[in-house]
């Protein structure tokens, strides 16, 4: 069996009512958006039975099945990966190590040591992650550079671009106390919060504030909502419907002040 396979079981919800994009919490956490909108823009239909009443209602989906540095829900993502091509895409799905969701420990703005590559021994800051293929990309380090538009009168513009990197084999986490690359655990504080710890000194790393980050604000506290776009949430929980048994009809008597005074016949289901 393929370890990927048993990523769908730590992503499973625990919830069926609940609409999960399937995706890794840390992937799409910056991203800021709803996972009822995440499901749909990452789902594409294959094929789809005519809407004709001769045939059963039949539809196959396709969703994202080789992750990228693009993430899924975008428009480049499936420019580059169109639905007919997915079905090629089944033996090319990489084989990547399960990491359970609540141990995983490399989050946006930690500092790391880089292991392998070019640029093996210094150390940056995270700045992405993709946890559907165990990735992180430091800000900085290991890239590659591109050149566009390219011609004969014109060198081009040249881009840098961040490769990913392991997170079980490319880095470590750098240990405050000696600021050198560590092994890293969760452990639990004697407040009983649980916090990572470097093994050999047991130094607790703190959580860096970026990993709150999204696309719309810092951190959760400082978030305004925009008054002439976002709902305000005293609005969004106020009660405006009261249910009962009336119908429709009822309803709209009862709003007029008009009173039902006939007495309908008796009747019977047999």
């Amino acid at each position: 069996m393929r370890l990927s396979a048993l990523l769908c079981i730590r992503k499973a919800p625990s919830d069926y009512t609940v609409v999960h994009s399937g995706l890794g919490k840390y992937t799409t956490d910056f991203s800021n958006l709803p996972q009822r909108y995440i499901k749909r823009k990452i789902t594409k239909v294959e094929w789809k039975s005519p809407n004709d009443a001769k045939y059963t209602a039949r539809m196959r989906s396709a969703v994202a099945k080789r992750h990228t540095l693009e993430r899924p829900w975008t428009e480049k993502y499936w420019n580059d990966h169109s639905v007919k091509k997915m079905g090629n895409y089944g033996k090319a799905v990489p084989v990547v190590e399960p990491i359970r969701e609540k141990d995983w420990m490399w989050f946006r703005g930690d500092r790391v040591e880089i292991l392998t590559g070019p640029d093996k021994g210094k150390q940056g800051y995270i700045n992405m992650i993709v946890q559907e293929r165990n990735w992180v990309t430091v800000e900085g380090l290991n890239v590659t550079y591109e050149t566009h538009g390219a011609t004969k009168d014109y060198p081009g513009m040249t881009m840098k671009q961040e490769l990913p990197l392991i997170v079980t084999t490319d880095i470590k986490l750098v240990d405050p106390s000696n600021e050198k690359g560590a092994e890293v655990e969760w452990r639990f504080s004697e407040a009983g919060e649980r916090v990572r710890v470097a093994v050999k000194t047991g130094t607790d790393i703190p959580m860096p504030t970026k990993a709150q980050e999204t696309m719309d604000y810092k951190t959760p506290q400082d978030y305004k909502a925009n008054e002439f776009k976002d709902t305000v949430p005293k609005v969004v929980e106020e009660i405006t419907y009261e249910p009962s048994l009336a119908t429709f009809e009822m309803d709209c008597m009862q709003a007029m002040g008009i009173k039902e005074t006939r007495i309908p016949r008796k009747s019977w289901w047999y």
